[in-house]
């Protein structure tokens, strides 16, 4: 019976540790360790590189300086409008922004893609189809700055400098905020198109940056436009109601073109000159290329540029 019980025992110790020899869990360790990273993207989507990528395409020109910085390798990108870095500007185009062109993509032959979320999640069954991985990144508030700043330095293998780079931009944006009255502004954001005005959310770049601030935002907690989480739709009796101190107003179009129609429409409209900030004259017009795109790295920029117009014997 004894002898019966010794071989049960031996027999389990084979089936878990080799009785003796190498344990089962040991090649699963040595697969782990062959894994480059693990990561969470901004869909959820958990991500496993078995290797380091070193030929990487972005879908969003406001990726290129963040990974840059920590030393990606990048082989393709799209077209910007806007400053694009000179050592970017040779590098292979995979169309506008709004519109990969795939063919171009799959020709950078890449072995990983940087899709940026709410534009390009439609390229992800091809990226699948084809076996290439993709990390879905947001840079929009700051805080997905920095979140997607740790992602890309993960990806690049260089956590301590995304570290490093995060711990600069606190530092500096902490000395701006520092820097302006602790004095709750009751503003609005509007954002100027072809078709018409809107208003900017907490969720927007501007907005987000006005909290930093202690400002208070007419328009949170309206209810956003459907294809649009980071803006509601723009209403002139509502912004009368709110009466903001204080207007911010954003676009993609000619600055200048959009200051004259808004000087019109200001003109022609009592309504308009109701609100206090038209009457004290506070209505500040904030660049696109910080505060329509990502400023990324240029975050503490944009935080200047927005406390810089309505406190700038401060700066």
């Amino acid at each position: 019976m004894i002898k019966k019980i010794l071989v049960g025992i031996c027999a389990a110790g084979i089936l878990f540790s080799g009785c003796g020899g190498e344990k089962v869990s040991e090649p699963v360790e040595v697969s782990q360790e062959k894994v480059f990273a693990t990561i969470e993207d901004d869909l959820g989507r958990k991500i496993v590189l078995e290797k380091k990528p070193a030929r990487v395409v972005v879908t969003s020109a406001s990726f290129l300086e963040p990974l840059h910085a920590v030393g990606g390798e990048i082989v393709g990108r799209p077209d910007s409008k806007n400053k694009m870095p000179d050592w970017a500007k040779n590098l292979p185009s995979v169309g506008a922004v709004y519109q990969i062109d795939v063919e171009r993509l799959l020709s950078c032959a890449p072995d990983l893609v940087i899709v940026n979320k709410g534009m390009n999640e439609k390229l992800l069954p091809v990226l699948e189809e084809n076996k290439i991985p993709a990390v879905v990144v947001e840079m929009k508030t700051y805080d997905d700055v920095k979140r997607g700043l740790k992602m890309l330095a993960t990806i690049s293998g260089d956590v301590e400098s995304g570290e490093k780079i995060i711990s600069d931009m606190d530092a500096k944006i902490k000395s701006i905020v520092d820097k302006v009255p602790k004095k709750n502004l009751r503003i609005a954001i509007l954002h100027s198109t072809a078709q018409g005005l809107s208003v900017q959310l907490d969720g927007s770049i501007a907005g987000s940056i006005a909290k930093m601030f202690g400002w208070e935002n007419v328009a949170s907690g309206m209810t956003p436009l459907e294809k649009n989480p980071d803006a509601a739709p723009y209403s002139m009796e509502t912004l009368a109601e709110q009466n903001p101190e204080i207007i911010f107003i954003t676009s993609m179009g000619d600055i200048d073109e959009i200051k004259a129609n808004m000087a019109k429409s200001i003109e022609t409209n009592e309504a308009w000159q109701a609100i206090g900030a038209v009457k004290n004259n506070r209505l500040y017009y904030l660049p696109q290329d910080l505060f329509l795109l990502s400023p990324g790295l240029r975050y503490p920029d944009a935080v200047q540029q927005m406390a810089q117009l309505i406190y700038p014997e401060n700066f």
